[in-house]
């Protein structure tokens, strides 16, 4: 291209924001996926959790115990799940942002191109015609490797 595109580094400095926002989306998400993993191993060890079938009074409040913890637990692991999720949502919605703006300079670079290669082509074209017109309707025949000779 003979114009260089006057927007090209707000260009790449988006597709860097845009990265970026990529890149924070996507730890956002193993984030919130490690949460719902944890989550879900608390839930299941509370549900695998029987009482045995003989036990004193001491073991009795020691299962119980353990089983208020594990239930305890289970509701910090949700909680956390969503923040998490909230946290993904967020991310989700800045990534979008900043791919908007960079699809919108892409969308200028792209009628820049666009208006450059018609400017070259016009330009081509001007000089086809000129040396059309200078040859009178003649066509030049190349003999070896010298200039073309006019035949009429």
């Amino acid at each position: 291209m003979s114009r260089a595109f006057r927007l090209a580094g707000l260009l790449r400095l988006r597709s860097l924001a845009e990265e970026q926002a990529a890149a924070q989306l996507a730890d956002r998400t193993r984030t919130r996926d490690a949460a719902a993993a944890r989550s879900r191993a608390t839930e299941q060890a509370l549900s695998g959790a029987a009482f045995p079938t003989t036990m004193d009074a001491t073991a009795m409040r020691a299962v119980v115990a353990s089983r208020m913890a594990l239930s305890s637990l289970l509701v910090d692991h949700r909680a956390r799940v969503e923040v998490a999720q909230d946290a993904v949502t967020t991310a989700e919605g800045e990534w979008a942002d900043a791919r908007t703006r960079t699809r919108t300079l892409e969308k200028l670079q792209d009628k820049h191109e666009t208006a450059v290669r018609a400017e070259e082509q016009r330009a081509e074209q001007v000089v086809l015609d000129e040396i059309a017109g200078r040859l009178g309707g003649r066509t030049p025949v190349t003999v070896g490797a010298g200039e073309p000779e006019d035949v009429r």
